[in-house]
């Protein structure tokens, strides 16, 4: 991919600009690694993000990770540490994103759109992955799916890819395994489960979005999926799912799990995980899983 010369002089300047920006430091790790259990202060006056998992919000303490039975023992270690990782590194990691950005734009107009610096930098979507963005796009305000899915999310995102010829489900189920969790082990026996800026197109999995063994506890595993739509630069992802009421458009930024709107009123992530039995309600950050995309499908 050819950038044009001015992008390229941006490019450049934005190079010298991230090399500045002060990002605390943090112990090196991979994608899959363990989380380390080194802890860095974080700058004077700088905003507070809880991690998943830890404090929310509202000051009650989640319970611990669930259990990994619903998982295949030969992915049950790649998922502990997925499920794991310490997501303290993201706040700092999306400033200094959004900052760049930002400075871009003043030479190089918006970051979305024809011509956008952002565009410039990254290939636009596949023509696979528009279509599956465009189905579910179609499918938003319905109350009940087509006969031959089941009417939930996972039905929601099995018509969304059968769209571009890809079948989530055709390698079957494990007995005791959910739609959602029985979707996730074929991803990640493709490879393509990550924790890196989705793209549009992508599946989007949660946890513990409901009770599913009704005991009252948050240890139901992954419960939920859902299709990305597109990702703002400041992060916030907008994504289609099939809840309650539905199929509709949520959102979510991890870079604040626990936030759900801004001081000055910007939506960052959605409820989707009711108040009941003692339990609080939950955002779409403090439950998300990963995601995976559809290349690998």
């Amino acid at each position: 991919m050819l950038l044009r010369r001015s992008s390229l002089v941006i490019l450049l300047s934005l190079g010298s600009l991230v090399g500045c920006a002060h990002v605390p430091d943090v112990a090196p790790k991979t994608a899959w690694g363990p989380p380390s259990t080194e802890t860095t202060a974080a700058p004077r006056g700088s905003p507070r993000v809880a991690a998943v998992g830890a404090e929310g919000a509202l000051g009650v303490k989640a319970e611990a990770p669930p259990p990994l039975e619903f998982v295949t023992p030969e992915g049950r270690d790649s998922l502990a540490a997925l499920m794991a990782a310490d997501p303290r590194g993201l706040p700092e990691e999306a400033g200094v994103i959004a900052a760049a950005l930002e400075a871009a734009a003043l030479f190089t107009g918006p970051t979305q759109g024809p011509g956008g610096f952002w565009d410039e930098l990254l290939p636009p979507p596949s023509k696979q992955a528009r279509g599956i963005v465009a189905r579910a796009a179609q499918l938003v305000g319905a109350r009940k799916l087509d006969r031959s899915v089941p009417n939930d999310c996972s039905g929601l995102v099995r018509l969304a890819y059968l769209q571009a010829g890809i079948d989530l489900v055709a390698h079957g189920f494990l007995a005791g395994e959910n739609a959602v969790t029985g979707i996730f082990r074929r991803a990640q026996a493709a490879g393509a489960v990550h924790r890196l800026k989705p793209r549009p197109g992508d599946l989007a999995f949660f946890r513990e979005t409901y009770d599913r063994n009704r005991d009252g506890k948050r240890n139901d595993g992954m419960t939920h999926v859902a299709v990305v739509e597109r990702v703002d630069p400041d992060g916030t992802v907008t994504f289609i799912h099939r809840g309650g009421k539905g199929v509709a458009r949520s959102h979510m930024n991890l870079a604040f799990p626990t936030v759900h709107r801004q001081a000055k009123g910007a939506l960052l992530n959605d409820y989707i995980r009711p108040a009941s039995k003692g339990l609080r309600a939950y955002l779409a950050g403090e439950l998300f899983v990963a995601f995976a995309s559809p290349g690998g499908l």
